[in-house]
This record gives C-alpha cells, structure tokens and sequence, in this order.
C-alpha cells in the first residue's frame, strides 16, 4: 500500500505510517504529471496541503486511489462531493493547525497595533540618521487590552483566537452561521483553568462595536468583507485574514486604509496566491505572511500523525 504525500508530510507521519505496513513516498510531483505517477506507481492515498489540486480530472484518472487526504482544515483545492461520489475516502486535519493559526493571528495584530512591520523596514534603513524622527511617527501604538476583537466563524481556530484574546483582556464578540452560543475553557500553565459563556453578535453588529477583526471562515464565492462592511466598521480599525484568500475585497480594503478608515490589515491568505497584487504587496499599513498559518513544526507533527492515524483505522475498518 503506498502513500504520496505530495506536498510533504512530517517524519512522525512518514514512520507511523510505515510501521504499518505502508510505503510513504514524500515527493513533490509536479501537477502536470502527478496524474501518471499515481497510476504507475500504484498509489492508494495521495496527501495534499494548499499546493496539489485534486480535481475532477484526477479522481476520474486514478482509478486505484482510495484516500485524500489534506493535511489542514480547508479543502477548496479538493473535489471533495465527487471524490465521495467515486468512493474515495476524503480527509482532513481539523484540529491540527488551530493554535499555530491563532497564535499567527495575535502576531500580526500586535505587531500591527505598535506597527512593528513598518518600523522594522525602515529602522535598518534610517535608524542611524533619523532615529529620533521614526521614534516620534511610531510613538502611537495602542494597547490591546481592554479592546474588542471581533471574530468571524468560531470553529477551532476561532476558539483558539478567542482564548488568547480573552487571556490578555480583551472583549470577544464573535459571528457564527452555526453557534450562537459557545463555552471558552483556557488551561494556565498551573493545571487551573477558567471558563467564559459567550453568545453570538450578528454580523453588522460585529463590523460596528470591534477594534479588530479577524476572519476564520472557509473558501467562498463571494466577498466577506467589501465596501459595504468597511463602511460600517469603526473608523481607525484593523482587519486580519490567516482563513482563505477571497474572503476579503483587496481593491476595498486598500481604498479604505488609503482614506484611513481602516488603520491596518494582516494578510496571510491572498486573492490571487500565490502571486498576490502588487498593489497589496507595496502597501505598508499591509502586515504580510505568505500563508504560514499551519506552518510550525508542532503543528506538522501533529497534522502527520493524524493523518497518519486516520489512514491506518481506515485500512483496518476495510480490510
């Protein structure tokens, strides 16, 4: 039984798997050719991050695949119903990447919030000759504590969000199509924790009352955030996107941080990744990670190993 993880997989993963009994290929097979090494190689799972596409064309050409699995949460790059239709077992690693994602998220709003990501540029640029100058234009930061984050889509990730926010004073407010209500339980280093009763704001309500916003919700067809919702966002505000390129307009958000109704933006997802807008690229109230949300080697060894884990019950459930 032989497994391509083709975009990569962590050795944890690679040696659950193969003390299992299967062989695991890692090795990156261009998408114009992972057709024909799938079949000549006789693979029966084929796993992907944000890179392969699975699509219809694939699963109709693989006849022998048995398994997908991605090695994330969101799965826009996989016919997921049609692989379903065929028989093909679909999997993913919700719970995997929630912290590393929800962690990301608080970097850049802190960063973005002492603006950090511009200062960094030109301190090595101009900190000798105009020190006292960059001192004075990032004398403004604003503390976090005491503000409200508003969080759009509570699934795990935004869960995870809501515990570091609450873990440093902030207000939590959040809109979910499914919850209206949620528990919150954060565990402190002690073994003590502390539970928080949340309840669901509507969605303009959310755009209204938050300082900052981020946005955890899967692949759309549609925009989240366009003219409409900046308009009803606080004015001096910031926005973060670490869920999915596409969910917010680029072309607004950079018309309302260039008319300052929008202090900032954190963006590691893009409409056009992998070669994002250079009007986005050269904007600096921008904060920018090239999707690197999953990307910390805790959270690839534990994508591995669930991975891992979901293959092995699932060959032993059929065998």
């Amino acid at each position: 039984m032989k497994v391509l993880a083709n975009d990569g997989i962590s050795k944890e993963g690679v040696d659950k798997l193969n003390a299992a009994g299967f062989k695991t290929i890692v090795e990156s097979i261009d998408q114009s050719e992972i057709i024909d090494f799938i079949n000549n190689n006789n693979i029966e799972v084929l796993l992907v991050r944000s890179a392969t596409k699975v699509r219809k064309d694939l699963i109709d050409n693989c006849k022998n695949l048995k398994i997908i699995g991605r090695g994330g949460v969101g799965m826009d790059n996989i016919d997921v119903s049609y692989a379903k239709e065929k028989g093909i077992h679909v999997i993913n690693t919700p719970a995997a990447s929630s912290i590393s994602v929800a962690e990301l998220v608080f970097a850049h709003l802190f960063s973005c919030a002492r603006s950090l990501h511009i200062s960094n540029r030109e301190m090595p640029l101009e900190g000798d000759k105009e020190f006292k100058t960059l001192k004075k234009n990032y004398a403004g930061g604003t503390e976090l504590k005491g503000k409200t984050l508003g969080i759009v889509g509570f699934g795990r990730i935004g869960r995870e969000v809501a515990k570091i926010g609450l873990g440093i004073g902030m207000n939590i407010i959040f809109y979910d199509l499914h919850n209206k209500k949620a528990q919150i339980e954060i565990d402190f280093f002690d073994g003590s924790s502390k539970n928080f009763e949340l309840e669901s704001s509507t969605f303009d309500n959310l755009l209204k009352e938050s300082d900052f916003i981020s946005l955890h919700v899967p692949a759309q067809k549609d925009y989240i955030i366009g003219n409409k919702e900046f308009s009803l966002m606080k004015k001096g505000s910031g926005i973060i996107n670490a869920a999915r390129g596409g969910v917010i307009n680029e072309e607004s958000l950079i018309k309302h941080i260039e008319n300052k109704k929008i202090a900032f933006a954190a963006l590691d997802t893009f409409e056009n990744e992998p070669t994002p807008s250079i009007k986005v690229l050269m904007n600096q109230k921008i904060s920018m990670t090239p999707h690197i949300g999953a990307a910390t080697k805790e959270a690839q060894k534990r994508i591995g190993i669930e991975l891992a884990d979901q293959i092995i019950n699932l060959y032993n459930k059929h065998s």
